[in-house]
């Protein structure tokens, strides 16, 4: 057995043999039954049994029926799903340019923000002036402390001891 399993192809190793088909048994029609036909009734006898093809026939029209059906589902799920898809993209990109909207507000407020600071600051004219006024008191203050003798006033630095005697 274990040669058997080297010695086959590695594909048929592994695939067990199905048993063949049996065969459909088939039942012989009475000889004896009289066939009578009438007006009114179709010329088939009534013992005899429907034939075995038309009873497959019918079940494979019953199997085409339900595959029919399972494609028309499978289609309207398609759809249905594109439709979502479709609808989940707007959304998408709704959601995206609200955020833009909301980022550019901030931004815009903040923009504001500092452009009205910047309107607050001191232009050149104010910066110029304050610069001049502030030279011409520093010169004021320090000819009056020399005309005045305030500098005799400010304590003195003790010298080095170095430069002692």
């Amino acid at each position: 057995m274990a040669d058997d399993a080297q010695t086959k192809p590695s594909g048929e190793s592994f695939i067990p043999s199905s048993p063949a088909p049996a065969p459909v048994p088939q039942t012989p029609t009475p000889a004896a039954a009289p066939v009578v036909a009438s007006a009114d009734k179709p010329a088939v006898s009534p013992s005899a049994p429907a034939p075995a093809g038309s009873a497959v026939g019918d079940q494979l029209a019953r199997i085409e029926d339900k595959t029919a059906r399972i494609e028309d589902k499978y289609a309207r799920s398609e759809s249905l799903l594109s439709r979502m898809e479709d609808k989940i993209e707007s959304a998408t990109t709704r959601m995206n340019e609200v955020a833009r909207q909301s980022d550019l507000a901030a931004l815009r407020s903040e923009v504001r923000a500092i452009n009205e600071r910047v309107k607050r600051s001191p232009g050149t004219g104010a910066l110029v002036l304050t610069a001049i006024i502030t030279s011409v008191l520093t010169v004021v203050l320090t000819v009056a402390v020399q005309r005045l003798n305030i500098d005799s006033m400010l304590p003195q630095r003790a010298a080095p001891a170095a430069t002692q005697p």
